[in-house]
């Protein structure tokens, strides 16, 4: 499975007319213009911006909600923080656990099992709550809410005091909570509007702290928390988000935080130099396998762990667990691709199984997107109903393709890119029609083929590797909407190559001028047996450590033969 990409390559910006980024080293120059950055104070803050950017008391009902918790705090009432299962949730319920402990507050955690309460907020959650610490005074939700205004109107029929905080897309009605913290919700003014849901429970610390508490308590010591949900949960990187984010991964490298240790040790990473890429490929997964398998518990645990010799059994449990999800994601992505007609008229793939696990149908949903450039709804089925995972393409907003279809849903909600939703199985065959029908009136027509954008060419036999190097790390961190750097060169000469990992990867030896380097290709093991003597590469500029050796390495995104190079300006 696999489509061509179409290689997309930005404009040149050889002295542009404003000069205004004539300060700055050609490369660089270039890259900060690919991403939107076209004047001095722009760059500015691009490169120099660190930690929280705006006033945490923009956000809509802030005073009422930090008011409440004040009360909470100071009359000791039992505060419980409802997460989610996954690194979003599980980041934003750790934050505000410790931070409350610091105001020695009284708090427990709560975070739904995914196969017996289903995301978010839920009646069964509430009761298996009350079951575990007695009737709270008041529930925190993190990274949820937003979409349980029946739920929250339970609560308050408990005799239960609710504050949302959350960052999906609100519904038509708000939940009727003692307050509701969304940058996303009709009337909030607060600027950054694609927060994690772990960025608004630090706001509402943020905001909490700069108000009431006596200075003792330093919110930044939490922003390697905030780098982490953030970056797991692939929001855009920009803005706000990638200025705590760079603050966040400066905190981590310090290696405060033993369950982070622990799990950089489990996943090969040396914490102290740690990026956005081995967060989203190294640690991410092994902290979402808990929820995907099990509990998401295991994964909180881990978090809160302060000692090494407690995170350390928890840390390889996890790595433990996401071997298995790989295997149970394989195996599904096969069955799942077996079911759906990839040349049938379907704008929307979907594909629902009693044999699916219900941990990992957004994996394999988001496998199908990558494989055939459509939105992809995987979902497993038990007890009458589907509950299932929805991955998207740009050109399609998901949610508010599932608002269409509301009247179906027990439950929905999401992003742009990614949703979910509960449904029963009778009503499947209607939402199939409905959201192809959708999908068919915003996709018709359109040319459907993955890009892949291009910063700049460069001549791999004349490059200065230290220019490379230093304008690559001042454009670091990245992540959604702000991607990492991509270079493309053109007539390289294939004087060596090999499949490695079983034929999944392949590796190569290619050569600019007299210099050769060494490339490595994941996932394109394939086109061993096909690839020409000249080839055009798009690739990331990186170092490999490899027996006590250090080399330049091509990280190779896509192939081309030179012949067949087909680039698009723009």
């Amino acid at each position: 499975m696999g489509l061509e990409k179409r290689w997309i390559l930005n404009p040149v910006i050889d002295n542009p007319t404003d000069k205004e980024l004539d300060i700055y080293h050609p490369i660089l120059r270039q890259l900060l213009f690919n991403r939107g950055v076209y004047t001095r104070n722009e760059a500015a803050g691009y490169l120099n911006s660190a930690g929280s950017l705006y006033d945490p008391n923009e956000l809509k009902s802030m005073d009422t909600a930090i008011a409440r918790l004040r009360r909470a705090i100071k009359d000791g009432e039992l505060i419980v923080i409802y997460g989610d299962y996954d690194v979003d949730g599980v980041t934003a319920c750790t934050l505000l656990v410790e931070v409350l402990q610091k105001l020695d507050a009284q708090v427990e955690r709560y975070v739904p099992n995914r196969f017996e309460e289903g995301y978010g907020l839920s009646i069964d959650g509430l009761d298996n709550l009350i079951e575990t610490y007695g009737k709270p005074d008041l529930i925190i939700t993190v990274d949820c809410g937003i979409r349980s205004p029946k739920e929250v109107d339970e609560a308050k029929r408990r005799g239960i005091d609710i504050i949302v905080t959350d960052h999906h897309e609100p519904g038509e009605i708000l939940p009727s909570a003692i307050a509701v913290i969304c940058p996303k919700q009709p009337g909030d003014d607060y600027p950054e509007k694609n927060l994690a849901g772990v960025g608004v429970a630090f706001k509402l610390c943020e905001a909490y702290l700069s108000r009431y508490a006596d200075g003792t308590v330093d919110i930044t010591q939490w922003l390697d928390l905030v780098a982490l949900g953030t970056v797991a949960d692939i929001v855009p990187l920009t803005g706000e988000n990638r200025s705590m984010v760079k603050a966040g991964l400066r905190l981590m490298r310090y290696g405060q935080r033993p369950g982070l240790v622990s799990l950089a040790n489990a996943a090969g990473i040396d914490i102290r130099q740690i990026k956005t890429s081995e967060i989203s490929f190294g640690l991410a997964p092994r902290l979402n396998a808990a929820g995907r398998l099990e509990t998401a518990m295991l994964a909180l645990d881990l978090l809160l762990s302060g000692k090494i010799e407690d995170a350390a059994p928890n840390a390889q449990r996890l790595d433990d667990q996401n071997r298995q999800r790989q295997a149970i994601t394989r195996s599904m992505l096969e069955e799942a691709a077996a079911t759906i007609e990839p040349a049938s008229n379907d704008f929307v793939l979907i594909a629902t199984n009693r044999t699916f696990n219900m941990g990992v149908v957004g994996l394999v949903a988001s496998k199908l997107v990558d494989a055939y450039y459509r939105p992809a709804i995987v979902g497993a089925e038990a007890d009458g109903y589907i509950r299932a995972s929805c991955r998207s393409i740009p050109e399609f907003h998901i949610t508010k393709a599932l608002d269409e279809c509301s009247d179906l849903f027990e439950k929905h909600g999401g992003h742009a890119m990614a949703a979910g939703f509960t449904i029963k199985t009778e009503k499947l065959p209607i939402l199939k029609q409905r959201m192809n029908t959708i999908a068919q009136t915003i996709l018709e027509g359109r040319d459907l083929q993955p890009e892949l954008r291009v910063d700049m060419e460069i001549n791999l036999s004349t490059a200065n590797p230290k220019d490379i190097f230093a304008s690559i790390d001042e454009i670091e961190p990245v992540g959604s909407e702000n991607p990492d750097v991509r270079f493309l060169t053109r007539k390289l000469q294939v004087v060596d190559k090999r499949q490695i990992s079983d034929g999944k990867h392949l590796k190569m030896r290619v050569k600019s001028g007299l210099h050769v380097f060494d490339a490595i290709a994941f996932g394109l093991g394939e086109r061993y047996k096909h690839l020409p003597e000249h080839v055009d590469l798009v690739y990331n500029y990186e170092l490999n450590s490899y027996r006590g050796q250090t080399n330049i390495q091509l990280n190779v995104r896509d192939i081309k033969a030179t012949e067949m190079d087909e680039l698009i300006l723009g």
